[in-house]
């Protein structure tokens, strides 16, 4: 059983196949997200990403905003208006053939990365900030961290998304990082926190001792994990 495994994020679209262990069997390959990213510019990008990889037989897919029953609610990096209500799950379905599951893009990263032990929380540090937490290896409902005041009326993504990460230089969008793990931690007690995405490569000096770094190729290799039963 092979499964293809797709990670849309708001500037870049990557995916890969994977084995029955969740493992890569090809290099993940890579396009850059399409603007405007309307739902049939997406599809007809991934539609060129697929062609490049072996054949599969069921796909996971992460994608950046609120997921609910492989229906889209909330897209914030894509825009909103032309994604709320689109169902990507029966899109990916029809498109290639085969049954599609889809799921928040740090929801399928965490599945990658948790050990199922007590309560993990993953945060995605990328073009927004991704979150999800799990309960004993299970997917708690999924809370919109990103769009949640931090610092005064600043969200988190205006606090340490890229963009301003790109602003204010790496050395104070690490100080924020930290001060943003004080505040998960003092809202959610958590066992242990991942920070993932691609921009956890940027975050430097010792981090407390549960906190840890995830490779940003958990976004695709977790998508294995969808279809575990008991863990979505």
């Amino acid at each position: 059983m092979k499964t293809l495994a797709i990670d849309i994020g708001g500037t870049g679209l990557k995916a890969s196949v994977l084995d029955e262990a969740g493992t890569m069997l090809v290099d993940r390959v890579r396009v850059p997200t399409p603007h405007p990213s309307r739902p049939k510019d997406v599809m007809a990008a991934l539609d060129g990403l697929v062609k490049q990889l072996p054949a599969f037989d069921r796909i996971s897919a992460g994608f950046p905003g609120v997921v609910r029953e492989g229906k889209v609610i909330t897209a914030p990096h894509l825009g909103t208006k032309q994604w709320a209500g689109y169902d990507l799950q029966a899109a990916l379905t029809q498109a290639f053939g085969k049954p599609a599951r889809v799921e928040n893009d740090a929801e399928v990263q965490g599945l990658g990365v948790i050990t199922g032990k007590g309560l993990e929380v993953v945060l995605t540090l990328g073009t927004g900030i991704g979150s999800s937490i799990f309960s004993n290896g299970r997917m708690t409902p999924h809370l919109e961290l990103a769009h949640h005041p931090i610092h005064k009326s600043a969200t988190y993504d205006e606090y340490i998304g890229d963009a301003v990460r790109k602003k204010i230089g790496k050395k104070k969008w690490n100080v924020r990082v930290r001060r943003a793990i004080d505040i998960v931690n003092t809202l959610l007690n958590y066992d242990t926190l991942y920070l993932g995405g691609g921009n956890a490569a940027n975050v430097t000096g010792k981090l407390p001792p549960n906190v840890q770094l995830a490779s940003n190729e958990k976004g695709i290799t977790g998508g294995i994990h969808l279809w575990d039963e008991g863990r979505r």
